[in-house]
């Protein structure tokens, strides 16, 4: 008996190394320690969002990061980006093989941090939330909800099934995921809703993840004094925002059993942007010292946005305030980040760069290779198209009562809708309170106004002649991504409209324009002031990364060979558009504008090698 246990005493003592590297295999928070493989490491991240980047330029942006000294790069997932209709997934297509962003990051020697929300902000379209949730009345988003919940467990779901066997302790680089985001500040807005609830919703999400498949470590971020209503015990809390050290270090201590690791999440480099708001910019000497303060008390961090990119399409979210009812985002995305919307190494880059070569024992990767940017010469418009002729071809939807995006099916572009008058209206102001978001009128095909909710301009004087016909073309300008108001969402005409104190009803008819496909455009005359689809065709020797300048037009949509590129205002900031190089060809490339204003007619097109992101009017 005594020769069995000293047997399988010596084979323990023999196994004994093998369980210690098993169990230190991967990546692990112990000790107060970000770990791999056992050995502490700090982790110097920056956010890039795959979906805002063309998939061609992934690699070009992911060697970037590498050379500005960055072992790390943090992406927000998008449920919305990937349930593209209900129950309709796509994590193939374009932009949307998150698995192939991720393996990519592995070849690039980087780690990979995962924010799956399912609430990500992000100044994206509905905070990453599908616009279709609002039609299930059942249904209340961000909260301990059953319909909510089960909606969110299929998007976990359907997500841990692409990125299964690429976390850390499987090989792969994912290190951390977050669980929900920024939660403390809603809790802190939304006091309506008790703390118990808003404890049992974060607390699902959490148990959800891991029910799912997501392995530990887990993270929240929120601001240091947020705390209290975003941190979820036995998960490390990073803060947002916080450049003092000491603040950090306290909060973090006092949610995490009195120790780290401290890490600030959103390490914010620049800012978001808004339309008819001017661009907001930070010195690059200010995140250079302190970034340097981060690494001499070594704090891990991630930059906030280390590279921008575009919000392309109808991706841009918004936000509110007391001065405005909605804030839409600007389309560039570039975020004033130390690498620009295009991908250009930028003097905040350069100067982190810097900072992190002093602390680095081995010199950083060299800076990648420029992609090439051109000035096309202005090219001639070939063809236009009435919009307003070409939408009412389709088949209205009639209602006594205007009805919501939502409501038709439809989540982005825009409606029209059209209402004829049996009696006429000599003077009278038109109220439409429940717009959402910007509308240019009409009576008999001519343009009397515009309202818009950015600037609270909800009515107009008209008259309306015996059977006269109203018009009124509605714009979704984004969804808001942020704040207590994000569960008031649906866009188009919300509410009653009113003449005179008198609700016009009956008779409504409404036409659908998504926008999802460019239309076939057939030439034909104009008129100023109503809506056009203008077509170019732009022939090109060597395609390169260029810009669109639409400073001399006045509201729209850009498309270049199917891509939407995807808003422009007069009203700026941003007067450029973003027009990747990887989207163009050589030979014929076709660019299709929807003039919304067409104030003057638009002879031709023009292109620039620089951005006009800060030019407001």
């Amino acid at each position: 008996m005594n020769k069995i246990l000293f047997k399988l005493g010596v084979l323990l003592i023999c196994l004994m190394p093998f369980f210690t590297r098993a169990q230190s295999k991967g990546f692990s928070i112990s000790n107060g320690e970000f770990k791999q493989d056992g050995k502490i490491i700090k982790i110097h991240s920056g956010e890039m969002h795959y979906e805002r980047i063309p998939k061609e330029y992934w690699k070009h942006r992911l060697q970037m990061i590498k050379a500005m000294g960055l072992n790390t790069v943090a992406t927000y997932v998008f449920w919305n980006y990937h349930e593209i209709e209900p129950g309709v997934w796509d994590f193939k297509t374009g932009n949307k093989n998150l698995a192939e962003f991720v393996r990519l990051a592995k070849s690039e020697g980087l780690y990979v941090i995962l924010r799956p929300g399912p609430y990500a902000c992000g100044e994206w379209e509905f905070g990453g939330y599908p616009w279709w949730l609002q039609n299930n009345p059942d249904l209340v988003i961000r909260t301990n909800n059953k319909a909510f919940l089960d909606a969110c467990k299929t998007y976990l779901e359907h997500l841990y099934a692409e990125v299964k066997g690429l976390f850390a302790n499987q090989g792969g680089p994912i290190i951390m995921v977050q669980a929900e985001n920024e939660f403390g500040s809603y809790v802190s807005q939304r006091t309506d809703i008790s703390a118990e609830d808003h404890k049992a919703y974060k607390t699902a999400i959490y148990n959800m993840l891991k029910e799912t498949g997501f392995p530990e470590p887990f993270f929240t971020s929120d601001g240091t004094w947020l705390f209290e209503g975003g941190a979820v015990e036995g998960v490390l809390p990073t803060a947002n925002g916080e450049s003092n050290i000491e603040n950090l270090k306290k909060q973090v201590d006092k949610y995490h059993k009195g120790q780290g690791p401290y890490m600030v999440a959103e390490f914010y480099s620049g800012w978001l942007d808004h339309w008819a708001e001017p661009f907001i910019k930070i010195g690059s000497e200010e995140i250079a010292s302190q970034t340097k303060k981060y690494l001499d008390a070594g704090v891990s961090f991630n930059y906030y946005m280390v590279h921008g990119g575009t919000n392309f399409g109808f991706t841009s979210g918004a936000n509110y305030n007391e001065e405005s009812d909605i804030q839409p985002d600007i389309t560039s995305y570039d975020y004033d980040a130390p690498i620009s919307e295009a991908g250009w190494a930028t003097p905040k880059f350069m100067a982190i760069r810097e900072v992190m070569q002093k602390y680095s024992k081995t010199k950083l990767a060299p800076i990648p290779e420029k992609i090439p940017v051109a000035k096309y010469p202005n090219q001639p418009v070939k063809s236009s198209m009435d919009v307003l002729s070409w939408i009412k071809k389709e088949k209205a939807v009639v209602n006594d009562q205007p009805l919501t995006f939502e409501k038709l099916g439809q989540g982005n572009g825009y409606v029209l809708y059209r209402k004829r008058f049996t009696q006429p209206i000599s003077s009278g102001k038109l109220k439409i309170e429940g717009l959402r978001d910007f509308a240019t009128v009409y009576v008999n095909g001519v343009k009397v106004g515009e309202l818009n909710r950015v600037f609270k301009n909800y009515e107009l004087t008209i008259s309306i002649p015996f059977n006269g016909i109203l018009e009124i073309l509605v714009e979704n300008m984004g969804r808001i991504n942020y704040g207590a108001e994000i569960v008031h969402n649906t866009k188009g005409i919300i509410s009653p409209v009113f003449i005179n104190e008198y609700e016009i009803s009956g008779g409504w008819e409404m036409y659908k324009m998504p926008m999802s496909e460019v239309p076939a455009i057939k030439n034909e005359m104009i008129k100023p002031g109503r809506p056009v689809l203008y077509e170019s065709i732009v022939n090109i020797n060597k395609p390169a990364d260029t810009f669109l300048d639409m400073s001399a037009w006045g509201k729209g949509i850009v498309f270049v060979n199917g891509h939407n590129l995807g808003r422009y205002w007069k009203v700026g900031p941003q007067q450029t558009l973003y027009v990747p190089g990887c989207w163009l060809k050589a030979g014929e490339n076709k660019f299709v504008v929807l003039e919304q204003l067409n104030e003057n007619t638009q002879k031709e097109l023009t292109f620039t090698d620089q951005p006009i992101l800060d030019k407001l009017n």
